[in-house]
């Protein structure tokens, strides 16, 4: 497999990509990272951006991420909402899950909001869907299937019971 090389492959599974905790709020259009190749209180931002944005672009696809690298004598993060106002987050000398920690707090959507999003997304108002909390309450309600067979009772041929009774008869 071409995309299981390089310097940890594991950030290329799919697997990995949909494990990323943070989504950010509908607000947020740019988010840029400023931080330095070198120097020990950039380290953090560095590992941020090796294992949590490949995450962070994954679950946030309408969001415009850019990185700068090695134009800034301390580590931030900016963010920019659509009403023109920003966010500065600072992330001098902190560790990589401190930073994603920060930002699930700060700019991320509250697990309450993306349990509500994923039931959304589950329902669907689909026709395929049937039963109890969705709209038809039976799949005979559905145009072209058969009716319940406790209202209408079901063509002989349709009853397995019937032909195993005339299989018997014939013996």
């Amino acid at each position: 497999m071409p995309f299981m090389v390089g310097k940890e492959p594991v950030r290329r599974t799919l697997k990995y990509l949909m494990s990323g905790q943070l989504v950010l709020k509908n607000k947020i259009q740019i988010l840029s990272i400023n931080y330095n190749t070198h120097s020990e209180h950039h380290k953090g931002a560095r590992g941020f951006i090796f294992w949590h944005l490949p995450q962070l672009q994954y679950k946030n696809p309408t969001v415009q991420i850019v990185t700068f690298k090695n134009m800034t004598p301390s580590p931030f993060i900016k963010c920019y909402y659509e009403d023109g106002k920003t966010m500065l987050i600072d992330i001098d000398s902190k560790s990589k899950d401190e930073i994603l920690q920060h930002l699930i707090k700060v700019v991320g959507k509250p697990k309450s909001t993306l349990m509500q999003e994923t039931k959304i997304k589950e329902k669907k108002d689909n026709p395929a869907n049937f039963g109890v909390g969705c709209e038809k309450s039976c799949i005979c309600h559905i145009p072209g299937q058969l009716p319940c067979p406790g209202i209408v009772p079901l063509p002989d041929h349709m009853r397995g019971k019937i032909i195993i009774e005339r299989l018997q008869n014939k013996e």
